[in-house]
C-alpha cells in the first residue's frame, strides 16, 4: 500500500509509528497533539496535512497516553477523510485510515469508537489492527489479526504467509474459539479490567495529591488501556548531587535512581525532549506497588532544586 516516498501522517505521541515510516521507506508526518484534547489529534490538526498523503495512522485507546477519541473527535477525522478521497483523481491513490485498536476492550467508562461504525462509507479505505496481547494480559502470546479492503488484506495475507516467526496455528484456532463464549471472555474483562482501573486510579490520585502539595506534576484522568498520562516538570532543577536535569530522559534517571520509579518520557513517542510529559504503564505493578512509591517519588522530587 506504501510506496517510498508516500506521505504517512500519525499524531506525536504515539508508538513506534516512525519506525514503521522507515521500514517502508515512507515520508512520516508526525502531527503534535495537545493536553487540551488529551493529546489525541484532532480534526484540524490533521487537515492541513491529508493533502497528497496514502496513510492515516491512529490509535484508540492509544499508547502512550491511555486516552481515547470522543465520538465527535473521529467523527470529524472521518468527515475530512471522505472529503480529501472525494477530492482526488480516479488515478490518484485513496487516503487509508489504520486504526490500531488493541486496546479496545479495555476502556472504562466511555466506550470505544471505530471510524466505520461512524461512517459506513469509509469501509473500503480503513484498515483495522488488533490482537490479544494487552486486553487478555497475554504479551507472550502474539496473535493478532487486521481486516479492512479485500486488496490489501489479501497482500497482507500473502506477506504474513512468508515469514516463519508468528504465532502458531494452534494459538490462532485457540484464540478463536476463546472468543466464541462471550460469557467467558466478558468474565475475564470485567473481573480484569478492573484490576487495571483500579491501579491507574490509584496512580491518577496519587499525582493528584502531589498536585495538591504543590509539587510541579499532574495527570490526565484514564481512560482505557495500561498507561497513565503524567507531567513531572522538573526540568532545569538541580539535584542534591548538583547534576542539572537538562531533560526529560535526565528526570526519568533521576526518579530510577532514587525512586526506584521507570517512566518513558514522551520524547520516546515522537515529542521533544524538553517535553515534562512521560507515560507510566502499570502493567507491571501491583496496587501495593503503587501505593508504596508514591511516597519515594515525593521524596525524591522534594530534593531538588
Amino acid at each position: 500500500m506504501i510506496d517510498p516516498g508516500d506521505k504517512v501522517i500519525y499524531p506525536a505521541p504515539s508508538w513506534n509509528n516512525n519506525h514503521y515510516c522507515h521500514l517502508s521507506s515512507a515520508n512520516g508526518v508526525a502531527v503534535e497533539t495537545t493536553v487540551e484534547n488529551n493529546f489525541m489529534p484532532t480534526a484540524a490538526q490533521l487537515k492541513p496535512h491529508l493533502k497528497g498523503a496514502t496513510l492515516l495512522a491512529l490509535c484508540s485507546p492509544l499508547n502512550p497516553t491511555g486516552t481515547m477519541f470522543t465520538e465527535q473527535q473521529l467523527a470529524e477525522i472521518c468527515d475530512i477523510v471522505i472529503e480529501e478521497n472525494k477530492s482526488r483523481q480516479a488515478d490518484e491513490k485513496p487516503l487509508y485510515i489504520m486504526y490500531d485498536q488493541i486496546y479496545s476492550l479495555l476502556t472504562f467508562g466511555k466506550a470505544h469508537v471505530n471510524p466505520v461504525s461512524l461512517r459506513p462509507e469509509l469501509k473500503d479505505h480503513v484498515i483495522y489492527i488488533d490482537g490479544i496481547s494487552k486486553c487478555l494480559a497475554s504479551t507472550g502470546v502474539r496473535v493478532g489479526w487486521a481486516f479492512g479492503p479485500e486488496h490489501i488484506i489479501g497482500k497482507m495475507k500473502s506477506l504474513l504467509g512468508h515469514i516463519g516467526a508468528w504465532a502458531p496455528k494452534a494459538e490462532q484456532v485457540a484464540v478463536a474459539d476463546y472468543f466464541k463464549d462471550k460469557t467467558q471472555v466478558d468474565t475475564f474483562l470485567t473481573g480484569f479490567k478492573a484490576q487495571v482501573q483500579a491501579s491507574l486510579d490509584e496512580l491518577y490520585n496519587g499525582f493528584q495529591q502531589l498536585k495538591a502539595q504543590g509539587f510541579n506534576v499532574d495527570a490526565v484522568v484514564p481512560m482505557g488501556a495500561i498507561y497513565l498520562t503524567l507531567k513531572i516538570d522538573y526540568i532545569g532543577k538541580t539535584t542534591p548531587a548538583g547534576d542539572l536535569l537538562k531533560n526529560s530522559a535526565d528526570v526519568n534517571f533521576y526518579l530510577i535512581k532514587e525512586a526506584q520509579v521507570a517512566l518513558v518520557p514522551f520524547s520516546a513517542f515522537g515529542n521533544e525532549d524538553n517535553m515534562p510529559w512521560f507515560r507510566a504503564s502499570i502493567g507491571g505493578c501491583s496496587l501495593a506497588d503503587i501505593k508504596n512509591m508514591m511516597p519515594r517519588i515525593a521524596a525524591a522530587l522534594g530534593k531538588l532544586k
